[in-house]
């Protein structure tokens, strides 16, 4: 199955490690309807919008079902498993964060970084 990273599994992330031999299959973009924030800086949260969206830079595997098992045991509360549209129209699993959840613990919304990494990489993060 392909599944789209966008947070602390990226390669050069804390969390990579998570993600054992997992093929990578190429750096990806989502359409642009999502947003992105940052929960309690440990790990991103995205959601899809009607409009305001950007599209959030990731990368893109392929996982066994017994890879995929794994990460999903390795992922923080709150998320869930959940189909994506990248870019060229294609559709993909993602780990989403609920809106309603970020919205009520007010996480910090890091879409004008563009991506996890981009944040993670600026000054004062």
């Amino acid at each position: 199955m392909r599944f789209f990273i966008c947070g602390s599994a990226l390669r050069g992330q804390p969390d990579h490690k998570n993600l054992g031999d997992a093929k990578f299959l190429g750096e990806a973009r989502t359409a642009p309807r999502y947003r992105l924030h940052s929960v309690r800086d440990q790990h991103p949260g995205i959601y899809e919008v009607d409009s305001g969206g950007i599209s959030i830079v990731g990368e893109l595997y392929e996982f066994t079902p017994e890879q995929h098992e794994r990460l999903l045991e390795s992922e923080p509360p709150d998320l869930y498993e959940a189909p994506i549209v990248l870019d060229d129209g294609s559709s993909v699993s993602a780990m989403i964060y609920p809106r309603s959840l970020i919205v009520e613990r007010g996480f910090e919304d890091i879409s004008e970084y563009g991506g996890w990494a981009a944040f993670k990489g600026s000054p004062g993060s």
